[in-house]
């Protein structure tokens, strides 16, 4: 990554935040949120990524709030899709890479073995069509990109749009004393983003461009995730599994959405962490928790 320069997009949001503090030395990072560029006023965005000249450009910016997709289509595809296309050509056109981040929700999730990269989309909600059609716009017209699929991200920094994660939303009910009822017929790897920003950078640094799975490793449902939450901080709250139809979700999820990250393994990097200890990880750097290394 020497004498690069990498626009971040997005770079208020939980993996955004660590992707820059991660950041290789010999790299350049210019972070930029919302308030600095909005990637769907095409002529604006596109003055800006050409006056910077960057080598990369990392977008990650999404609509990703599921549910709400249903009902804000053309927002969906406008964020997901349409700026993507326009990112893809400015960035042929200076001669950056792009870096798109998508999602485990192109799958279907019907099938019940993890999904390579070569496996074909299937997506079953708006959010998942658009990443989709968002995927297609970066091979068809980006001269250089890295397509990453991810898959239950959480990060220190919290969830931009959505308000903290899934960790600090578990943890926040059981401190309450509330019931709490969680899915359990989903199944996928929740993942760590600070380990995420790590491996991008590892294969950025790789030059070896394509379609990428970057997950922890293992699988659980997010029922089978909370558990470990509670189990890890020593708590005992009131928690129970429910089903999707249950849960009253209005868009419809993968049962299945776990990602095996094959490519990764062809080019010579090693996978990344088992969900648990990743899981570890967080709440010892967020909460002080102890350290799996240590109670072993």
């Amino acid at each position: 990554m020497s004498d690069n320069r990498c626009l971040i997009i997005g770079s208020n949001g939980q993996l955004g935040f660590d992707i820059v503090r991660n950041a290789p030395e010999n790299c350049e990072t210019i972070p930029l949120t919302h308030n600095d560029i909005e990637i769907c006023n095409f002529s604006e965005s596109t003055k800006i990524i050409e006056s910077i000249k960057p080598t990369h450009v990392i977008d990650l910016a999404a609509f990703h709030q599921t549910d709400i997709c249903e009902e804000e289509v053309e927002k969906s595809f406008a964020v997901n899709c349409y700026a993507v296309r326009n990112l893809s050509q400015v960035c042929s056109k200076i001669g950056a890479a792009l870096i798109f981040l998508s999602t485990d929700y192109v799958f279907s999730g019907e099938e019940s073995r993890p999904f390579v990269e070569e496996d074909s989309a299937n997506p079953i909600n708006v959010y998942g069509i658009s990443k989709r059609a968002g995927e297609n716009m970066v091979m068809t017209y980006a001269d250089h990109f890295f397509i990453f699929r991810v898959s239950g991200l959480y990060g220190v920094a919290g969830s931009s749009g959505k308000g903290g994660n899934f960790i600090e939303t578990m943890l926040n009910l059981a401190r309450a004393g509330k019931t709490i009822k969680v899915v359990s017929d989903q199944i996928l790897t929740p993942t760590n983003t600070k380990e995420l920003s790590s491996k991008i950078w590892e294969i950025l640094n790789s030059s070896q461009h394509g379609l990428y799975h970057v997950t922890n490793t293992g699988e659980c449902s997010w029922y089978d995730f909370a558990k470990e939450i509670f189990s890890q901080m020593r708590l005992s709250p009131d928690l129970s599994p429910q089903s999707t139809v249950e849960s009253g979700a209005t868009a419809q999820r993968p049962f299945y959405s776990v990602l095996d990250n094959k490519r990764l393994r062809e080019i010579g990097l090693e996978e990344m962490k088992h969900w648990s200890r990743a899981l570890n990880d967080y709440l010892v750097e967020k909460h002080n928790a102890v350290s799996i290394n240590e109670r072993e």
